[in-house]
């Protein structure tokens, strides 16, 4: 049978009948080829019969074999390769021109098969009724609520010396009714119960973002149908290459510190500061049983770590204060802040059994029990996650262009994503939006309950971090908007004076050392004046104040709220 005739029972019916209209078919009659005579076969098989084996003895000459059988290997390669990516190719079919031309800009990895497999997610467990009835000793309802006829006051009235941001009262019950208050069990998880992410040893990049092997490079559709809640999903969310984050994934842990990590806890406090770019905070204003049940994880790099050793400040125990120092190495980014989102944003994931944490920058002091913020800000509002929103900005464009202005990110990149959060539906904050307050959050303090709509939540945050800009403000309302819009789900952001009072807001290292140096600059080039009493006369000398300049502010005006000065005072101005 000649191969003509093979490729045509390849094809369905309804191809030939098309092929036969576009004239590519002959007539019935004429699309069989005459065959020829017996003996003419005869002898052109004879003359085949010879003629094989000196072209097989020319192959083995030429060394032409291993080139064949390379080409036959190529061949089925690329064949599985086609097959594998056949659904992929009929999905970017769905995409416009441009936007298809854009993803499948494959770098020369692509065409390599990729293996991606699952990792179970591990949901926090409740610890055994005894160790439950040791933390909630009592009823909530045996409490009289202080909180209930509590009224926000109006706000102070205005102070020059005093200008920005400053905190506002906040009414907390004692640390026992709020333990008592703790939910025995997990809230309900709308839309998404069974959560599960990707596993890839060797994460490939196939379209041209931004992105790290970190975080498994997802791609467009696959971002695309993370938003898409249902029952049970597999997202991206960091730590790609191994099932155990901290373990050979990048944001490596020791192991001591991954088997302390994965211990039950009701409640944690966590914070980082990577680079060396913080000075830490220790807590204060805590009761007994935040000491013996709630543990404080403080994340640092080598760099840090290294100024702990230097400064004496890092004990036998590897602690600062209550702070427990988790050393970690091979960070997956080189921008230090970058590094920081992942404990931030994936705290859930480097503590498996903890049912509620809360986060705090490294800049920041917490001087109120845990305890009492959770009962605050969760469980008084039946909420499952809570952050604060900006003091000022309440509009994404608006912020965008503020971080422009201050440096904090090249400005072509946050134009990108800010046009890229546009074709996607962005619009600027208006009243519409309501009961949604804000579209920008503070960001330095994250409280949250572990459950799957809420981990889903900072997964898919930490993506868009991970693809875009490192200004996690940027990226906030786009997740929050796209999973309100498919569940009933909400967070509560609550206002900014209000996250003032719970935690003080010290500098950042480097504007301490600097101010610490120009102290010391001043002091040597103005020395203070000697003072000599003049013989000719009995009186003293009168000492009259140097005059100011315009716009110079008095030495002992007190603009910033000083670290350790409890609840009283003014707050740090940024």
């Amino acid at each position: 049978m000649t191969g003509w005739s093979l490729g045509l029972r390849t094809v369905s019916d309804g191809s030939l009948q098309q092929l036969a209209q576009n004239g590519v078919l002959y007539s019935h009659s004429n699309s069989f080829v005459p065959r020829k005579g017996s003996k003419t076969s005869l002898s052109s098989y004879r003359e085949k019969e010879k003629f094989l084996p000196s072209i097989l003895r020319f192959l083995v000459r030429k060394q032409v074999g291993m080139l064949i059988l390379a080409a036959f290997a190529l061949l089925a390669f690329l064949t599985a390769f086609w097959m594998v990516n056949k659904e992929d190719a009929s999905r970017s079919s769905e995409l416009d021109f441009k936007e298809w031309f854009e993803n499948s800009t494959y770098h020369l990895s692509a065409l390599l098969p990729r293996k991606v497999m699952v990792c179970d997610e591990h949901n926090a467990q409740l610890p055994p009724p005894h160790a439950l009835a040791m933390i909630q000793t009592k009823d909530s309802s045996a409490f009289p609520d202080p909180c209930r006829n509590f009224a926000f006051p109006p706000p102070p009235p205005g102070d020059r010396r005093r200008i920005g941001p400053r905190p506002c009262p906040v009414c907390y019950v004692p640390v026992e009714q709020a333990i008592a208050r703790m939910p025995r069990v997990p809230s309900v998880s709308p839309g998404l119960q069974h959560l599960t992410y990707f596993h890839e040893q060797i994460p490939m990049k196939t379209e041209p973002h931004r992105g790290s092997a970190f975080g498994g490079y997802p791609s467009l559709v696959e971002r695309n149908a993370s938003f898409d809640i249902k029952e049970s999903m597999t997202v991206h969310c960091g730590f790609v290459q191994g099932c155990r984050p901290g373990d050979r994934t990048g944001f490596d842990i020791d192991a001591a510190d991954l088997k302390e990590m994965e211990q039950f806890h009701d409640v944690i406090v966590a914070s980082a500061i990577f680079g060396n770019y913080d000075v830490i905070q220790q807590p204060k204003n805590w009761g007994k049983t935040t000491r013996e049940k709630v543990p404080f994880y403080m994340f640092v790099d080598e760099e840090t770590e290294a100024s702990l050793k230097n400064s004496s400040l890092l004990d036998s125990r590897n602690r600062v204060g209550l702070w427990r120092i988790i050393l970690v190495r091979n960070v997956p980014y080189s921008d230090a802040r970058r590094n920081g989102k992942v404990p931030k944003l994936l705290l859930h994931r480097l503590f498996p059994n903890v049912r509620y944490s809360i986060w705090i920058d490294g800049k920041l002091q917490l001087i109120v029990d845990p305890y009492q913020i959770l009962e605050r800000f969760l469980w008084r509002q039946n909420a499952t996650f809570a952050i604060s929103r900006h003091y000022r900005r309440f509009d994404v464009f608006e912020e965008a262009e503020a971080n422009k202005a201050a440096g904090k990110y090249d400005n072509v990149s946050i134009d990108h994503q800010i046009d890229f959060y546009k074709k996607e539906g962005l619009t600027a904050y208006s009243e519409a939006k309501l009961p949604i307050t804000s579209d920008v959050p503070e960001g330095c303090v994250i409280i949250k309950e572990h459950i799957p709509i809420t981990n889903l939540f900072t997964c898919l945050w930490f993506n868009e971090v991970d693809r875009f800009t490192s200004r996690d403000q940027l990226s906030f309302s786009t997740v929050r908007d796209k999973l309100m819009a498919k569940v009933s789900w909400n967070v509560n952001m609550f206002l900014d004076c209000e996250r003032r009072n719970f935690v003080i807001q010290a500098y950042h290292r480097d504007l301490l050392e600097q101010r610490a140096h120009m102290t010391v600059v001043r002091s040597h080039a103005h020395p203070p004046p000697a003072f000599v009493r003049d013989s000719s006369s009995s009186k003293p000398p009168v000492r009259r104040p140097p005059k100011r300049g315009k716009g110079e502010r008095k030495s002992n005006s007190r603009r910033h709220r000083k670290v350790g000065s409890g609840s009283k005072g003014s707050s740090t101005t940024f």
